[in-house]
């Protein structure tokens, strides 16, 4: 069917965009997601991807990093058909269940990777081709110990500023109030971003993000969930 795709990128790398995940794909989806894997499915490589080769069309690129199950995804390419999409996971039963959602929907604009985000910024994505990026409830880490594996990380935001364009925005959100912290202390202590909340200030959920039904569950039980969204300093 399909199979997560790797590039070294140097020996040591500081970062990964995911931890591997196992779930099943029914025997029902397994057919028909081999069938969409070759027309929605990039192949991992030192080449730079051509939007407008890829979708046949110029039009915004949003990139999400480690979509899950790909509710957001689906939401957003149904809602902005005006609009291109690049999925980036590593999860295999969540690629199955965005690629039954595409054939389902008769979608057009999403394209998916099954590989490791950082790999794709950096070998597959021109700089300055962004219209933004994404990245929804990624892994918390929650354990002190394990901070240092949070992808939000500085060398993690330069890489992801290169990538977009003038206008271009990074849009994080998670339901870990110590990692929201760490995410707004690293951004604001660099002057490529503007934080569009205010300073020191988080924003209340755009209607970009289509909530989940994780999130609504823990909204009943009184769980927080912290939105970020900062603009590409103009003048950088």
């Amino acid at each position: 069917m399909f199979q997560r795709t790797t590039l070294q990128i140097d020996k040591q790398r500081p970062i990964r965009s995911f931890v591997e995940r196992q779930g099943r794909i029914s025997p029902v989806h397994r057919e028909l997601v081999a069938e969409l894997w070759p027309q929605f499915g990039i192949p991992l490589s030192q080449q730079k991807i051509d939007g407008s080769a890829l979708f046949g069309r110029i039009a915004p690129v949003t990139l999400e990093i480690g979509f899950g199950n790909g509710h957001s995804l689906l939401s957003l390419a149904r809602e902005n058909p005006q609009q291109d999409f690049i999925g980036v996971e590593v999860y295999k039963a969540g690629i199955a269940k965005l690629l039954v959602g595409i054939h389902e929907l008769a979608l057009t604009n999403i394209r998916i990777f099954c590989a490791d985000a950082i790999e794709v910024l950096i070998n597959c994505i021109h700089d300055q081709s962004l219209h933004k990026v994404q990245l929804f409830f990624p892994d918390p880490w929650p354990k002190a110990r394990h901070h240092k594996r949070r992808i939000v990380q500085p060398a993690f935001t330069q890489l992801i500023a290169s990538k977009l364009n003038k206008e271009g925005v990074f849009h994080m959100a998670t339901d870990w109030h110590d990692y929201a912290l760490q995410m707004l202390a690293v951004m604001e202590a660099q002057d490529l971003w503007v934080n569009l909340a205010g300073t020191a200030k988080f924003i209340a959920r755009p209607a970009s993000r289509p909530e989940t039904k994780f999130e609504q569950r823990g909204k009943r039980l009184g769980y927080g969930v912290w939105d970020l969204v900062f603009r590409k300093n103009h003048n950088i």
